[in-house]
């Protein structure tokens, strides 16, 4: 029975993973064809936007420009663009590149290729932006100077031929005649120019162009011009009028002497009406035009064409403001609503819940420096080179009175708005506001406003209009709980929050912030605390109040902190739709022209005639590229919330609420229990109860991928885990609630497999991988040691022996787990090709991505366990910075012990056993191909916190922190001390769970650790001194044995606290007894027994487990032990275990800091993505600091 047990237990829990293989599989396939049908990534690089940006306008007026009356009435031809069209296009087009501009994401240059001039009627044909037309001017030139031929159709076939080169050449023509035609002010000047241009269109007309004109001198003319529109464009102190007198001197004299055939007839003719005036022409030109903006404007798009060579196509060169463009203008023809106007459009509210985190960083925490002499802001500077550089020239026309201090409050929001923020997050929503505005000025603005530009109009009853407009439509409440605490703090941290906070305010009209206020009010003559949920905005100066409400009580005293900071502010939001954004999400201004878009989706009927109750909205992780875990974690996180969601929404309908930025429909949801469960340790993923919740009470949930919010994730090893642990452990919490069970009971049985693969039960399949590993080997454990495996391959009666080997094989098949990435390289190769994709993957691999899954699979099994065990779940706050900093050895060895290394070195030695045990009847082959994933396990589990450590290679840092952490081991612990500063108290808090199980969970401890005694059992049998013997009488005398270890232990430890003081020498003689009959003993073993030196390593293999299982059956009756007054011999005990688990896992990491060259391999490893973007982590990590010029 036990054979069969142990061979098909682990085949049989492998079919638990195989469905969660499938479903891998399934939703690669279905995702991915979904995605395609949706139009997903169909302009995903900049060439396929050249090549679509006529279609991008067209698409614009379907989806996001609401027709007028009398324009519904009026039909387009296919194909055509109206003026106003365009013009609206410009306006939303621009304003979209100008807050790229603001984020420093572009520089002026790329600014002013990307910009579509607002109105076309200047000239005859559509004004595109600068980066379509790059280097079209100067090719025309060439082809125009090459040109052999006698007929100009031919030439003007060539030209003609790409439509971006004819808009180019007959744009610079009727640019040119008008910026000098405006530029004259003398009659006769005037006169000539307009011959010209009659000449120019004349010889065009009658076909005889090449004829009249050289086109071999048009370079020459190129030349000249670009000199002169580069004089008209320079600054006050560098403007000299007598030099661009004399330069458009040259270029009336090119024209009229070199390349027109009769060009000295024009002069002449205007000579004899003139009366001689013939010398010094274009010598009276109106200067004052430079101040002109809309002149300037003509003059730098002018000057850019004629400039502009092929590297323009490439424009904007950051990686972010592609992926934005590319994003914003592929999702114009995605299956999108149209969108209404804007009063007729529905309101809706932004809330966003927060704590204590960062606000604004502070100019002492911008130049504070790391262990590494390394301050935030030196290190974001070599982060974002080219980002850097676009702020500087940003604000190097800031002419403030107290500049120095201006300069630094730029810096200030330029850091914060790289963080995770809450100005990051304000800045990011109030775009919603600004869209809006600029959507009331598309509808209501006559055309001559929308041809004349938005930024140039000036019209303060309408900018009053669109702004209560706007008001009416959108609000933002941010709920920052503890804001009344920080008003009245006199910490320094506080107030400083409570600053920032302020100025929000005060910057930002449209802002609300909710809190809870609590106040001390006598009544009857005692002091009795109140409660209120209180809503400010900016005053003048200061907050202003807005409403208050009486709570019956402090809401953090009766759920969880975060939803019912929530659900305390809700009532201040008002509208029909709610929007929940977390504090380290960002908006965008192009993505915020889309939300009224997003919010007619409420409107639209799905099935049985329902309405959408919830709209899901796809997020984009921009925390990808500090360093490899970050891009890990952007890809893994991107995959779940883009193919993820698409097949949970449609077809499965299974999506629920995974977190922010989903769209509430607010009277749905505040008439049926709010957005926020908030019961204590059950509803830590409050997100996902909103979710449950909405189905249960009949709604519906879709998922749309048209519009993204911004999204930060943690980026270091240690955030990473913690915040997996606190997943792992709301899902654990969510196992054992009524909102599951409710679900999978409503649920119809298909619904009800996909609800459980897509929830609880990709935890419960993560925790059934790790504990088929332990099966298999405790399975073959069992087999070895009873020698029924070496019957089974050496008997010649069983034939079907290769039967056993394959069953064994299966495992390592799949324990790799490669098919789980699958989703992941479908959705990069929908969005950015699949030869990126392919590419992403093996580099990932090559940077250990599966070693860091595998770690990550770990956590994910560890809490889930726990927390079905023994509940008892708490949220784990993770920090939010983005500063890759070392973590030292006591920070990863607190942890990761319980999780990871004791379970690692735990199938460590089961490894170790089946192959001792069984090598000398199995081949090498069969042992590797059987057990290599499960050698890979136990290195990622054991060595993953180092690897992906920051310096984790560095010989003195390694020297540090073992220093850190013997110092940590040998404290005392004891009430108020934390447990980062001793061991004991982090001791004691890992058993927090025992303190709060029920008996079940503490059976259910002590049943898991009598696995332990299995070593013993089977090992004491195989050693030489027992001499073949199957007498229980050996496993009882390792009893004795143990015993007596533990008793000589025991002993020392009573003697170094009784004598170690006061009776030196007794203690000192007594150590002295126990050596000498310690070695008297394992003398009489050897000489008289038979004990051989491989006895000794077999016996530290099957005590040291039992020993370890004693520890664990000692803490499940903690109560007990202190009752007998022994719980003090337990503490030791584990004391010892902790400190030989930790020198076994530190040396590996010592020995390797040896070597320099691991620790620069590391280092590359590490920052490979900020490598490829110019960042020199090295400098960084080494603190080089490079000198200001």
């Amino acid at each position: 029975m036990g054979v069969v047990i142990a061979i098909w237990a682990p085949i049989v829990l492998v079919y638990f993973m195989d469905a969660q293989i499938w479903y891998a599989i399934y939703s690669t396939l279905f995702g991915g064809i979904h995605g395609a049908f949706s139009h997903l990534g169909e302009i995903r690089t900049l060439g396929m936007l050249r090549s679509r940006f006529e279609a991008v306008l067209s698409a614009f007026e379907n989806r996001l420009a609401p027709l007028a009356k009398e324009d519904s009435k009026r039909e387009h031809k296919e194909g055509h663009l109206d003026r106003k069209t365009i013009a609206k296009f410009s306006q939303v087009w621009n304003e979209f590149i100008y807050s790229m501009r603001m984020e420093d994401l572009i520089s002026n240059r790329d600014r002013d290729l990307l910009l579509v001039p607002y109105s076309s009627g200047d000239v005859s044909v559509v004004q595109w932006p600068p980066f379509l037309l790059a280097s079209k001017i100067p090719i025309a030139l060439d082809m125009a100077k090459d040109f052999k031929g006698k007929d100009d159709d031919d030439l003007f076939k060539k030209i003609t031929s790409d439509d971006y080169m004819h808009s180019a050449v007959i744009e610079c023509y009727e640019t040119l005649r008008d910026i000098i035609y405006a530029l004259l002010e003398d009659e006769s000047d005037r006169l000539i120019l307009r011959n010209i241009c009659y000449e120019v269109e004349q010889s065009i007309e009658h076909n005889r162009f090449i004829n009249r004109f050289k086109m071999s001198e048009l370079p020459q003319l190129s030349e000249k011009l670009k000199k002169f529109l580069k004089l008209l464009l320079a600054e006050s102190e560098n403007f000299s009028e007598p030099q661009i007198i004399n330069v458009l001197q040259d270029i009336m004299e090119i024209i009229t002497q070199d390349i027109m055939v009769d060009g000295h007839e024009i002069l002449e003719g205007v000579h004899h009406t003139q009366d001689g005036k013939t010398e010094q022409r274009f010598e009276r030109l109106a200067f004052q035009l430079t101040l002109n903006k809309s002149w300037t404007e003509k003059v730098v798009r002018l000057h850019l064409l004629l400039t502009v060579k092929e590297s323009a196509i490439n424009v904007p060169q950051n990686l972010e403001a592609r992926r934005r463009i590319t994003f914003f203008a592929n999702s114009l023809f995605m299956n999108m609503p149209k969108a209404p106007k804007v009063q007729n459009m529905l309101s809706f509210s932004v809330l966003t819940p927060y704590f204590k985190e960062d606000v604004l960083y502070s100019e002492d925490e911008l130049k504070k420096e790391n262990e590494d002499g390394i301050s935030t802001l030196f290190y974001l500077q070599k982060i974002y080179p080219d980002e850097w550089t676009n702020f500087l020239e940003r604000i190097k026309d800031s002419k403030e009175e107290n500049p120095e201090k201006e300069r630094m409050e730029f810096i200030r929001h330029w850091v914060s708005y790289r963080g995770q923020t809450l100005a990051r997050t304000v800045r990011g929503m109030m775009y919603y506001k600004q869209a809006l505005e600029l959507q009331c000025f598309l509808e209501f603005a006559d055309d001559e406003a929308i041809l004349g530009g938005y930024r140039n109009f000036d019209h303060k009853a309408f900018q009053d209009r669109a702004q209560a407009l706007a008001d009416l439509k959108f609000t933002y409440v941010v709920s920052c709980q503890v804001y009344g605490n920080q008003k009245k703090s006199d910490d320094a941290r506080d107030r400083s929050c409570y600053i920032n906070i302020l100025n929000l305010m005060l910057t930002n009209p449209s802002l609300r912030v909710a809190y809870v206020d609590e106040r001390e009010e006598t009544i009857q003559g005692k002091s009795q605390e109140f409660y209120y949920s209180v809503l400010v905005k900016g005053g003048e100066k200061l907050d202003e109040e807005i409403y208050r409400i009486k709570l019956p009580g402090r809401p953090v005293d009766v759920g969880e902190g975060k939803p019912e900071n929530q659900n305390h502010a809700i009532i201040f939001t008002r509208g029909e739709a709610l929007q929940t954004i977390d504090m380290n999400q960002d908006n965008y201004f192009e993505e915020a022209f889309k939300m009224r878009n997003v919010l007619e989706e409420f409107l639209k009927k799905r099935r049985s005639q329902r309405k959408p109750t919830i709209l899901g909205l796809r997020e984009h992780i921009f925390t990808g590229s500090v360093s490899s875990l970050a891009w890990f974690m952007s890809n893994q996180e991107t995959s779940f919330v883009t193919i993820g969601q698409r097949i949970l929404a449609n077809p499965l309908r299974v999506r629920f609420h995974y977190g922010h930025p989903d769209i509430f429909d607010r009277i749905f949801h505040i008439t049926r229990g709010g957005i926020s469960k908030a019961s204590k340790i059950i509803n830590l993923s409050e997100d996902i109860f909103a979710g449950y919740n909405s189905t249960m009470r009949g709604g519906f949930i879709t998922h749309h991928e048209y519009i993204q919010v911004g999204k930060g994730r943690d980026v270091g090893m240690n955030q990473i885990s913690l915040f997996e642990a606190k997943v792992a452990n709301g899902n654990g919490e969510q196992t054992l609630s009524r909102d599951v069970y409710r679900l999978g009971r409503r649920f119809d049985f298909y619904r009800m497999l996909s609800f459980y693969f897509t929830t609880v039960g990709f935890y419960f399949s993560s925790m059934v991988t790790v504990l088929t590993v332990y099966v298999f080997l405790y399975g073959r454990l069992y087999m070895v040691m009873s020698g029924v495996e070496r019957e089974i391959l050496e008997n010649p009666i069983i034939q079907q022996s290769k039967a056993l080997e394959q069953a064994l094989a299966t495992q390592s098949v799949f324990q790799l787990g490669l098919l789980l990435v699958l989703p992941m390289v479908m959705e990069i190769g929908l969005e950015k090709g699949f030869r990126t994709a392919l590419g992403d993957f093996i580099i990932m691999q090559l940077q250990l991505a599966s070693v860091f899954f595998t770690f990550q699979l770990g956590t994910k099994a560890h809490y889930f366990g726990r927390t079905i065990l023994h509940g008892g779940s708490k949220y784990r706050a993770t920090g939010r910075g983005f500063v890759v900093f070392h973590a030292k050895f006591a920070d990863n060895y607190r942890l990761y012990s319980r999780s990871h290394f004791v379970k690692g070195l735990e199938l460590f030695i089961l490894l170790i056993v089946y192959q001792v045990y069984g090598e000398s009847y199995r081949s090498s082959n069969l042992f590797l191909f059987i057990t290599f994933s499960m050698w890979f396990l136990v290195a990622s589990w054991l060595f993953a916190p180092f690897v992906f450590n920051p310096s984790g290679f560095d010989w003195q840092k390694t020297v540090d922190d073992w220093t850190d952490w013997k110092r940590w081991m040998g404290n005392r612990g004891g009430i108020g001390i934390s447990p980062d500063k001793s061991w004991e108290s982090w001791w004691d808090e890992e058993q927090e769970h025992l303190k709060y199980t029920n008996i079940r969970g503490r059976i259910l401890e002590i049943i898991l650790a009598f696995r332990f005694f299995v070593y013993q059992y089977g090992i004491v049998y195989h050693l030489d001194i027992a001499h073949r013997s199957k007498s229980l009488l050996v496993y009882g005398l390792s009893w004795l044995v143990m015993a007596t270890v533990l008793i000589v232990l025991k002993m020392v430890s009573m003697g170094r606290r009784r004598f170690g003081t006061d009776f030196q020498l007794m203690f000192r003689i007594l150590k002295a007894l126990l050596f000498l009959g310690f070695m008297s003993v394992m003398t009489v073993l050897f000489v008289v027994c038979g004990l051989t030196i491989s006895d000794l390593f077999a016996a530290i293999l099957a005590f040291t487990p039992t020993g370890w299982a004693l520890l664990l059956i000692g803490q499940a009756c903690r109560p007990f032990l202190k009752w007998l007054k022994v719980w003090d011999s337990v503490k030791e005990l584990g004391r010892g275990y902790e400190y030989m688990m930790g020198l076994i896992i530190f040396m590996p990491t010592a020995i390797l800091s040896w070597f320099p060259f691991v620790s620069e391999f590391q280092t590359r490893l590490l920052f490979n993505q900020a490598f490829s973007r110019g960042l020199q982590i090295s400098m960084i990590l080494a603190g080089r600091k490079e000198k200001a010029a």
